[in-house]
């Protein structure tokens, strides 16, 4: 359905949230639970899900345990594994939007163009696929791992084979006796690659830089443990805070002891030989340079021994070009391939694409972005004001439940639009010097993390600036985030 003008004397809604995965459908819950329910959810797709929606490539799963990876006021003991697949983690958002009545709200194939803030009303003017409307408020919920992100390799516009991203999954290609090549070496990879394996001709893997690699403690959850977890709600509560406390320990050694690390690389080393006990130049390969948790830690059970499987090459010399039916590596040797995966991740630093978002002044987002988005409380960002992030800048982790921060976030966010309208403000705008003063003390936290002991992840900026990761215990952000701070913020 499209949208249409509607008011002449005021913005249309109070409310346009932007994107409807996890972050979006927690933000309208909260906002109808909140008393404000004059709100839309605008949806590039023509299917609501987010990252569960987009990301289905085989062997696509959870790597936070499934009571942990859900909302704390919509919690389910009906899981058929500890860490779910993709199809399970969809229905629970098809669940979701069920249950808390939202489907009025969504607005499908609506995806956001431009968003220009109107500084005489104190509103914004969207524009979206299906037509215009405007908003007292903007909830930018869209994710940091919305937009797939491919290398420009050489000559791939010459290829004549099937190419396709593992966020953009070809399921009419089929796989079975091709010959593949696969670019990356991140979380999807160490996902798909098994899968697929078996399938394939020949499976060649193009890495530039070796994951660590930790065991996936995955397994069914047996009929009468689903029963129990449905039936008692407390014993599902102490679950899930179990579950909690077990990975929020896990912040110690990224952050506080990164000496513990090393107890992480032995474990994974010992798996390696242990998974690939013959084959001392490929355990080489598939060794890191790096501290481990500097990058992302990936979870997987048969990696190693998928890759050591005789139809299986790992491939370090890098690519010089892709040709009409292959792929030239640096060392000259050219494979023939039918098909090129790409397993390169998200451009988390340019999350947005093409959207346009002009703040205060007609300043870009895009431009304020460059080098690294600063946020405040990772939802503000000065010179946009009634304008907020859900997962912006510096609240993502490295060892717990995204949810978790999602929750929190979203509490913060809606805290502020009720704050507004309380005081009948037209604009709310984060201050310049309180923005400055947050970031700066966020990064002094970081630079004596893991994550600043010297290697290039995506959770840095082009420019080396981690803006990616939330440098405390969760809890810490909860209770930065449990009240609106109207101080922080210029009013008019």
């Amino acid at each position: 359905m499209a949208i249409e003008q509607l008011a002449a004397t005021g913005p249309d809604v109070e409310v346009a949230i932007i994107g409807s995965g996890f972050s979006g459908l927690c933000a309208a819950i909260k906002l109808k639970q909140a008393g404000v329910d004059d709100f839309l959810i605008l949806e590039k797709d023509a299917v609501f899900g987010g990252t569960w929606r987009v990301n289905h490539y085989p062997g696509a799963a959870c790597d936070v345990p499934a009571f942990l990876y859900s909302f704390s006021f919509a919690q389910s003991g009906d899981w058929s594994r500890k860490f779910p697949r993709q199809q399970e983690l969809l229905a629970y958002a098809e669940r979701i939007v069920r249950d808390y009545g939202l489907a009025p709200y969504l607005r499908l194939d609506h995806g956001l163009e431009t968003a220009d803030y109107d500084e005489a009303k104190g509103w914004w003017r969207l524009r979206t696929k299906q037509g215009e409307l405007t908003a007292r408020n903007v909830v930018s919920a869209t994710g940091p791992l919305s937009r797939a992100a491919a290398p420009a390799l050489p000559g791939l516009e010459r290829f004549e084979g099937r190419i396709f991203h593992s966020a953009q999954w070809d399921h009419g290609f089929d796989l079975r006796g091709k010959r593949v090549a696969v670019v990356g070496t991140g979380a999807s990879a160490v996902q798909f690659v098994p899968e697929i394996a078996p399938l394939v001709q020949q499976l060649d893997i193009y890495q530039r830089t070796a994951p660590w690699v930790m065991p996936r403690p995955d397994r069914a959850i047996r009929p009468a443990e689903r029963w129990l977890l449905c039936h008692c709600k407390p014993l599902l509560q102490l679950y899930r805070a179990l579950t909690y406390v077990q990975l929020e320990s896990r912040y110690l050694g990224f952050a506080r002891f990164p000496q513990l690390m090393q107890l992480v690389e032995a474990d994974s080393l010992r798996r390696l030989r242990r998974q690939l006990p013959h084959d001392a130049e490929l355990r080489r390969k598939l060794t890191p340079s790096y501290k481990a948790g500097c990058k992302r830690l990936l979870l997987s059970n048969d990696y190693y021994r998928t890759l050591g499987r005789p139809n299986v090459e790992v491939i370090t010399g890098g690519i010089a070009e892709v040709r009409a039916r292959g792929v030239a590596d640096n060392d000259g040797h050219e494979r023939d391939v039918d098909a090129i995966i790409f397993a390169t991740g998200f451009d988390v630093e340019h999350a947005l694409g093409a959207v346009q978002v002009r703040g205060r002044g007609g300043r870009l987002l895009a431009d304020a972005a460059q080098g690294g988005l600063a946020a405040y409380k990772g939802a503000a960002v000065e010179g946009f004001p009634n304008f907020y992030l859900i997962l912006g800048p510096n609240t993502g982790l490295g060892h717990n439940s995204m949810i978790y921060m999602i929750e929190s976030n979203v509490r913060y966010v809606v805290a502020a639009i009720q704050a507004r309208r309380a005081a009948g403000l037209r604009a709310l705008e984060v201050r310049p010097e309180v923005c400055r003063d947050y970031n700066a003390a966020l990064q002094e936290k970081l630079g004596r993390t893991v994550w600043a002991s010297g290697c290039r992840s995506w959770y840095l900026s082009s420019s080396g600036r981690n803006y990616a990761l939330w440098p405390g215990f969760t809890f810490q952000y909860r209770r930065l985030t449990r009240r609106f701070d109207g101080a922080a913020y210029l009013q008019e």
